[in-house]
């Protein structure tokens, strides 16, 4: 009987992945523990073991995005054939509804899998989401950049000072046409995408040039070759039943909401949607934070202002226990270890890896630690436990001039602190006007876990424990 070789579940919180790679030609033999493809979920991107023994079949096409638990594959014995109905990908465009997404031929691979590099010498290239963007962007041969990320991986800063390559000659016009009834659309070698942002824009697939290393049609290349049309005054037809409004205006590009904007967007309308959320704003005196952040500076080393705040939150959270909980089928569950995690901004998203324990971490520790995950949020090298099982989190927004915000609550988490800059401030002391520094913090919590005045008790506490920072 043939086994199913299924999208696995890699965390709490993936809802499904993006095949980015096989890693194993269809129909070769694997053995149980061999990577057959690389996928890519809200968070990292990852290598898939075989579950088992089995000549590989695949229904997956690289691009396709399925649910956790659907089926990508079969693990077919001697003499078995795969079922002929499978589950489709998560994300289904006009050309996929009701069936798998067809499988098309990408460019040659050698016998283990591995997809060619530079002059077909079998090197696989391990990439990040963003540096790709990059890449699609700037129209940079990912093939002739040399990754400096862990296992060689391409980051964005490997990019910075490559030249783009020569771009591909457009096909004569008439070159936008809407897909025609009964044609090979839906056999053009593509990602899904690519193929929802054609079906929306009304343009033909066979026409669009295909990426040189693979073969397929990316959602990139079909927006770089829309722009080169109406550059040339080609008009890009409407479809008669108006899949896309009349408007005065043509994107510049359709970013579709996959992937990591995916899930966040996903996340954060649950977040409001299913919590009681409301805000409250408190100020905190600076000047001890910024008198002991000199005075080590001095010595050598210098926290940043954030790993002050994450002491004094997880101080507080150690003084009220109501915070550091989550709700659940069974009530309201307070947790025993104090877990903070950290807002990073990047540019296709925000990740929030988790400093562990942080109660119980020095102000030295937690500066290390916070640099190191943010420097690994940066090169896309977080591993899933360095994303999970945050019971808090810190959102900084000082460094872009910000003095207040709301944030959203990252679930399942019952709060989350929202960091100004730090500011000047007239105040009379004892008759006399001295400047003094000042940040707001805004903490945003859960209605249904606690009110507002273990709220306000709680923000209280880290606005005197970042009035004594070396207490």
């Amino acid at each position: 009987m043939a086994n199913e070789f299924v999208m696995p579940k890699l965390g709490l919180t993936m809802e499904e992945g993006t095949i980015l790679q096989w890693l194993v030609d269809d129909g070769a033999p694997v053995q149980a523990g061999v990577p057959v493809m690389l996928i890519e979920t809200d968070k990292v991107e990852s290598e898939v073991e075989s579950p088992g023994a089995g000549r590989l079949h695949r229904l997956g096409a690289e691009g396709d995005t399925f649910a956790c638990g659907a089926v990508v594959g079969y693990l077919l014995g001697e003499g078995e054939t795969a079922p002929t109905a499978a589950a489709g990908p998560a994300t289904a465009t006009p050309a996929t509804l009701g069936a798998a997404a067809p499988v098309a031929s990408p460019a040659p691979a050698s016998s283990n899998g591995v997809s060619p590099g530079p002059g077909g010498d079998g090197r696989r290239l391990f990439v990040s989401p963003n540096a790709r963007r990059i890449a699609a962007e700037r129209n940079i041969e990912l093939s002739t950049v040399r990754g400096t990320g862990p296992q060689g991986r391409i980051v964005s800063e490997d990019l910075e000072n490559v030249a783009p390559r020569a771009a591909s000659p457009l096909p004569a016009a008439p070159a936008i046409v809407a897909p025609r009834p009964g044609s090979a659309q839906s056999l053009v070698p593509a990602t899904v995408s690519a193929r929802q942002l054609a079906d929306l824009l009304g343009v033909d697939l066979q026409v669009v040039p295909p990426d040189p290393l693979d073969g397929y049609v990316t959602r990139e290349a079909v927006a770089r070759y829309v722009r080169a049309r109406l550059q040339q005054d080609v008009p890009v037809p409407q479809r008669e039943h108006g899949a896309v409004a009349p408007s005065s205006q043509t994107p510049t590009a359709v970013r579709r909401m996959s992937g990591m904007r995916g899930t966040i967007a996903k996340r954060m309308h649950a977040s409001l949607q299913e919590m009681a959320q409301l805000t409250l704003t408190m100020d905190a005196a600076m000047d001890a934070v910024v008198a002991d952040r000199e005075r080590r500076r001095a010595e050598g080393q210098a926290p940043a202002y954030t790993d002050y705040v994450i002491a004094a939150v997880a101080s507080a959270l150690r003084q009220h226990p109501r915070v550091n909980a989550q709700v659940t089928a069974e009530g309201i569950a307070e947790l025993p270890e104090i877990h903070v995690g950290l807002a990073v901004a990047l540019d296709e998203g925000l990740v929030v890896p988790v400093v562990r324990n942080a109660d119980r971490l020095s102000l030295e520790a937690i500066a290390a630690t916070t640099a190191r995950l943010a420097a690994a949020a940066r090169s896309g090298s977080l591993s899933l436990d360095e994303l999970e099982g945050g019971t808090f989190s810190v959102s900084a927004l000082g460094m872009f001039g910000v003095d207040a915000f709301t944030p959203v609550i990252n679930p399942p988490n019952a709060a989350i602190l929202g960091v100004g800059r730090i500011r000047d401030e007239l105040v009379l002391v004892d008759g006399a006007i001295e400047v003094r520094k000042r940040l707001t913090l805004s903490l945003t919590w859960d209605h249904r876990v606690f009110d507002g005045a273990p709220a306000a008790a709680f923000c209280k506490s880290i606005v005197d424990g970042l009035a004594q920072p070396s207490a």
